[in-house]
């Protein structure tokens, strides 16, 4: 609230034992030599302060706001014994110095803004070793002092590093001093210089390590600068002139005001409206704390332990519940977004959960505490929030004008509708006209063909009967090849179009269901991506069409023999493959709308066109087949290839895209070596090729790694190498260690330092066929596995845990992670 100045004349520059200043006289203040700082009463809507201010503007309070807060009766006492002393009008203590008895004889405001008590010239206790809210310039802050605003408090850890906290707990910024410098402080301390740095000193920095510049840096010859911890729990540097009354802000700590923990109250949900953060209510279940100020929470209608029915979960769409150190430290696992809901659901010692969208499947969930709330279109992660049913969402914004908007909207609407109608009318009476003209000609067929691939120019999937693909493909005779999903034909569609066609296997979807991954699928364009032409839905007939490629799938390339020695890629080729193929998974995992995890990368299912390009296929076939039981899960029904599985597979972990990731890893260490990588020969002294691969490579035999039959081109050594340490790192045991795709591609690349990767851990991924694992239907038992190390160029490693398959209503196969909604957390 705005502050208004009650003060005017100073009393002295000296200010004698006996002092007093009273809230009810604005004419006293005690004020600097130079009257550029005032220590007086100052009123926040109806409550005083004893306080520094400068323009008007105050940089230090009595006490805080949390106990400095008076009546307007309130004294300020200076007593004979050295005290300073805020007293309320009834006499009672608010707040004091504590500095009786030690001799201190006079007290001064400086120029600089710093209020002192000395004993002679001794300093016994002054405003700038005990702040409140605000730095100044010429004032240390040192690792033994806090800022605080209400619930938010600031400091500097003796790391070197700042930190905002919420509530003395929750660390929602942590800002390192200098990534560059390593070593440990001694004594480090922070200052803000007038110019409008904010600069770390240490005895053991050879200079001062600058954290933040003022927007106005050095600019102005009378300008006061300071940094201050607001209300609203951020860290901003201000710049105000002289005389001006006013200061605007120069520098913030956290960008995105939304992303304060605590900001919009327990429960309230803060977003944007154009450029400010306000503050609302999760849905109309909930009631605001306070109708006249929304920054302070809200509340369940119906607590849930007063539930008349069953409870349900509230989904929010673009929205996260904040979660920072230290809840993340514990509360966080990797599972789907179903899981992730169900879990919570289930779960009695959970309220809220987020599922963030990066393909990472990151779930964090919240016990009955504070929860805070972030809702943004930008934001790529979905969160629900307990409640007793039924849910009664927030109306639209569109819903909430005025009556006249209202009626003119219903207005336009019924010319709108008649329109549309009548346009729509006609083209089906020409439609049918033309039809039943046409019906029995010979062309109809071949015209309607080429008419639905119009569609498909228009990026729609085109849609085709069961008996157009059963032309094309001539009874489905030309056998291209057979994967888990399906076998693939060779065909030709009425425009002449060279296609591949997939008829698809153990379809358990509705026809709705199926035409909606359908278009997921057919969204999704990329160069490195097989286009998805067209679809066929009859009955149990499921069909989908690609284009065709050429020159095949890549085992054929790789895994030649002697004789078909004309197949031979060399390292050019290959290399350009391998890049492809990790940009077309990246685009899966990273770019698209909807995070799509492949769950079968294999040489099989990387297509070469006509300039041996590589193309990733069958993306998105996961979420299509569905196994029959949801209670057992066995290993031939998983939907991947053996020496291909993430070991998460086996383990009944949560599937993510960081099993994609191992697989390419396998992929990549074949396209350097051209040895499927679950060979075991003489050679590799009888163990697994990836095994015995990082082996060799520790020993520095990369030659022995790499494809003999290259040997007689020329090949970049340096690509390979960086080839075979990205494929180790792809390759981890832990999915946490295994980097994302986006920057496996940086890696390969070389934008990207390749740290040296550890020995990846030797899994046995099953040697009976067809063995059943039993899977509980516990849905809130944790499987929990610990990383053991970060991936390349990060710092930080998570606990994580998966939710049993059969419990968290996910498809025992991992076919219901393969369309994750879209975020990283690394």
């Amino acid at each position: 609230m705005p502050c208004s100045y009650l003060s005017s004349e100073p009393i002295s520059a000296q200010i004698p034992p006996g002092s007093t200043i009273y809230a009810s006289n604005p004419n006293q203040s005690w004020a600097s030599p130079n009257n550029t700082f005032s220590l007086s009463f100052i009123t926040e809507g109806s409550t005083y302060f004893a306080a520094i201010t400068y323009n008007n503007i105050p940089i230090w309070k009595a006490g805080g706001d949390d106990r400095g807060a008076a009546d307007s009766s309130a004294s300020l006492h200076f007593l004979s014994d050295g005290n300073l002393r805020l007293l309320n009008g009834s006499g009672s203590l608010v707040w004091q110095s504590n500095t009786s008895g030690r001799g201190v004889s006079s007290a001064a405001l400086e120029n600089s803004g710093n209020f002192v008590l000395r004993n002679g010239s001794i300093e016994i206790w002054s405003t700038f070793d005990n702040p409140t809210d605000t730095i100044l310039p010429s004032q240390n802050f040192t690792t033994d002092k806090v800022l605080r605003s209400g619930s938010y408090s600031f400091s500097l850890l003796s790391s070197g590093n700042l930190t905002l906290r919420w509530n003395n707990s929750i660390i929602y910024w942590n800002s390192g001093f200098n990534d560059s410098v390593n070593m440990n402080l001694t004594s480090p301390f922070l200052a803000l210089q007038s110019i409008g740095i904010l600069s770390l000193f240490d005895p053991r920095l050879p200079a001062a390590v600058n954290i933040a510049y003022s927007s106005d840096y050095a600019e102005g010859s009378d300008v006061l600068r300071f940094l201050r911890l607001d209300s609203d729990g951020n860290l901003r540097i201000y710049s105000s002139a002289s005389n001006s009354g006013t200061s605007n802000v120069r520098w913030a700590a956290v960008g995105d005001q939304c992303q304060v923990f605590g900001y919009c109250g327990n429960m309230g949900v803060c977003s944007y409206n154009d450029s400010s953060p306000i503050c609302g209510c999760p849905s109309q279940n909930f009631d605001p704390i306070d109708p006249t100020d929304s920054r302070k929470g809200c509340r369940r209608k119906v607590e849930i332990e007063n539930c008349p029915g069953s409870t349900t979960m509230l989904q929010l769409d673009h929205a996260t519940f904040l979660t920072y150190p230290p809840e993340i430290t514990s509360q966080v696992f990797f599972v789907g977004i179903s899981a992730c809901r169900l879990n919570c659901l289930v779960s009695g010692s959970c309220i809220a959960s987020t599922s963030l969208s990066d393909g990472t499947g990151l779930c964090y969930l919240k016990v009955p505490a504070f929860v805070s709330g972030y809702q943004s279109p930008a934001l790529p992660s979905t969160s629900y929030l307990k409640v007793c049913g039924p849910v009664d969402p927030n109306p639209s914004p569109s819903s909430l004008g005025s009556g006249k908007d209202k009626g003119w909207r219903l207005h336009a609407w019924i010319v709108a509708v008649v329109v549309v109608g009548t346009i729509l009318g006609l083209i089906m009476f020409e439609s049918g006209l033309w039809w039943w003209c046409c019906r029995n000609s010979p062309k109809f067929g071949a015209l309607s063909a080429q008419y639905a691939l119009l569609e498909y120019a228009s990026g729609a999937p085109v849609q085709f009967s069961y008996k157009e693909l059963q032309r094309s493909t001539k009874g489905f005779k030309e056998k291209l090849g057979a994967g888990g999903f399906g076998a693939v034909y060779r065909g030709i569609l009425a425009n002449k179009t060279v296609v591949a066609v997939k008829q698809l296997e153990g379809i358990e979807q509705g026809e709705k269901q199926f035409r909606m991954e359908v278009a997921t699928i057919s969204s999704t364009h990329h160069l490195n991506l097989v286009r998805l032409i067209g679809f066929c839905s009859e009955g149990r007939h499921r069909l989908l069409v690609y284009e065709f490629m050429k020159n095949g799938s890549l085992d054929n390339f790789l895994f030649t023999t002697e004789e078909q020695s004309g197949k031979l890629l060399n390292w050019d080729y290959r290399f350009n493959i391998a890049l492809g193929t990790a940009r077309g998974i990246t685009y899966l995992h990273e770019e698209c709308r909807d995070c799509i995890v492949h769950c079968d990368i294999k040489p099989e299912n990387i297509l070469l066109d006509d300039s041996y390009t590589a193309k990733v296929s069958d993306f998105g076939l996961a979420k299509l087949v569905n196994p029959k039981d949801h209670r057992y899960r066995t290993l031939t029904s998983v939907r991947g290839t053996r020496g291909y599985l993430a070991p998460e597979w086996l383990a009944n972990l949560p599937i993510t895209s960081k099993s994609d990731v191992y697989s390419y890893g396998m992929v990549l260490l074949e396209i350097v070596s051209g040895r499927r990588n679950f060979d075991v020969s003489a050679e590799t002294n009888g163990k697994k090729f990836s095994v015995w691969a990082y082996e060799e490579f520790e020993k520095g035999n990369v030659k022995g790694i790499v494809d003999k039959r290259l040997t007689d081109h020329e090949a970049n050594m340096e690509q390979m190498v960086r080839a075979i340490q990205v494929s180790f790192w792809c390759i981890q045991e832990q999915p946490s260690q295994r980097p994302m795709m986006g920057k496996v591609v940086q890696m390969l690349e070389g934008i990207m330092k390749i740290e040296r990767p550890p020995a990846p851990k030797a899994l046995t991924e099953g040697s009976v066929s067809g063995t059943s694992v039993n899977v509980s239907s516990n849905v809130s038992a944790l499987s929990t596995y610990a990383a053991s190390a970060p991936e390349p160029s990060l710092s930080s490693s998570f606990q994580t845990a998966g939710i049993s398959s059969n419990a968290s209503g996910m498809n025992v196969e991992r076919a219901s992670s393969s369309l994750l909604p879209s975020a990283e957390l690394n």
